[in-house]
């Protein structure tokens, strides 16, 4: 199983912490501070175990990366406290001037394969942050980022996005912001986690506050293997698909009912769309689509850009991200999950199951890189022995250090790559003799 032993996130306050063991904590980071005469921003670090017993940790002498979410229950720009510190002006606040007001969360939004923890690159194609329109003094958004639509994702940097922040005025209000937050982040061209930012946030155990260092661990002890529809959401978000894809195939119609079959997940759906107009190229028109016994009706409510919305039943709006669309093929993120799901009609599905199934190509001989980046170390020989989860080379990307194992037991046939060499993700490393197993 591979975990992520990185931060994905944050919250302010603890979940955990007592008012009394904060203010002891409070208290320990001041008489550090005093104890080096340090005169700046800065955050100390401690562990907390199970019975409210704290240590201390480090302590940086800089803003961390989870500063926003204090600045949110706080109401203090700690930025601007900082240069006026810098510019030897006095705080603008004391601390009794410091309250905790409702609840903020954080999500680190990493350029990251979220099932095997791996770095990705590449040219953001789409990308637009959570509108921040609606925010209000007690419920919003935030999002801190340094890119843009067309900004290029590389092997030199920290594979870090942006922090989202959702604020609320709880704890609860903070979290349900937060994934409607991640539902509308688009975010395209590279792999990104927030697929697993979002479980977290459904999964019973963090919602109830339960949680430590080991919750992924523990929670996901496979490793994250991605999210499967449950049959709530198949209803909700299959509807909006038909329709979707019906107003893509036909910008003007007659009124009538349309067949459908829905391929995703290794599964075959069947539906029935019912035209209530005579056009429908504009937000506003209605739509019946039958899924089995229930019926639902959706009316779209427009789009911005690669995110549309729809109202399900007059009383759920479905916010779905719309991604690519090659006539038959759509590429949709729902609820941070990126599916390919195939629309066909009942006589191309018919001739669609006659198609034999592609063989994929065998790779079990060869070492394959599993992300871009550049070749730091070439640990073999050609025609060295090797054993199964030695190590055979190091991929730098993104600051890491990436240690390639060997997947078998067997003879090096051949080198493909040498120290110093950029690599494509899925290129040839290391290749091995064919064995009888193999």
């Amino acid at each position: 199983a591979v975990v992520s032993t990185q931060s994905t996130g944050e919250e302010a306050p603890s979940s955990f912490i007592t008012p009394e063991v904060r203010k002891a904590m409070g208290e320990q980071a001041c008489l550090l501070a005093r104890a080096v005469n340090y005169q700046s921003a800065g955050t100390v670090e401690f562990l907390v175990d199970s019975k409210s017993n704290f240590y201390f940790l480090e302590m940086n002498t800089r803003l961390q990366v989870e500063h926003p979410i204090t600045e949110c229950i706080t109401g203090v720009d700690l930025v601007d406290e900082m240069l006026r510190v810098a510019a030897g002006l006095p705080l603008s606040y004391t601390q009794d001037d410091i309250g905790i007001n409702g609840w903020a969360i954080e999500c680190r939004v990493y350029a990251e394969d979220p099932v095997k923890y791996l770095p990705s690159i590449g040219l953001l194609t789409k990308y637009r942050e959570p509108s921040l329109a609606d925010n209000t003094a007690t419920l919003g958004v935030r999002c801190d980022s340094g890119i843009v639509e067309g900004s290029s994702i590389s092997i030199h940097y920290d594979p870090m996005i942006s922090k989202l922040v959702t604020y609320g005025p709880d704890r609860l209000s903070a979290i349900n912001h937060m994934k409607h937050a991640l539902d509308t982040y688009v975010i395209d061209g590279i792999t990104h986690n927030t697929p697993i930012l979002r479980e977290i946030l459904n999964n019973d155990r963090f919602v109830s506050g339960d949680i430590n260092t080991n919750f992924l661990a523990e929670e996901y002890p496979g490793g994250f293997s991605g999210v499967e529809l449950s049959v709530g959401e198949q209803e909700e978000v299959l509807p909006v698909l038909a329709v979707l894809h019906h107003t893509k195939q036909h910008k003007t119609a007659t009124k009538g009912s349309f067949e459908y079959v829905m391929n995703f997940d290794k599964l075959q759906v069947p539906l029935s769309l019912s035209v209530t107009g005579d056009t429908f190229s504009v937000a506003g028109d209605t739509f019946s689509v039958t899924l089995g016994d229930k019926t639902v009706t959706v009316v779209p409510q427009g789009n911005q850009g690669a995110l549309h919305s729809y109202l399900l039943d007059n009383t759920t709006v479905v916010p779905l991200q719309h991604l690519r669309y090659d006539g038959t093929t759509h590429s949709v993120r729902y609820r941070s999950c990126k599916r390919e799901i195939t629309i066909l009609t009942p006589l191309q599905q018919k001739y669609m199951n006659l198609m034999p199934e592609t063989v994929l190509a065998d790779t079990s001989n060869l070492l394959l890189s599993p992300m871009p980046g550049s070749v730091s170390a070439i640990s073999v020989s050609e025609g060295d022995e090797v054993l199964e989860g030695s190590e055979v080379a190091v991929i730098v990307a993104m600051k890491m250090n990436n240690s390639l194992k060997a997947p078998k037991s067997g003879k090096i046939k051949k080198i493909w790559a040498r120290v110093g060499d950029v690599v494509d993700g899925d290129q040839k490393i290391v290749e091995f003799f064919e064995t009888e197993s193999s």
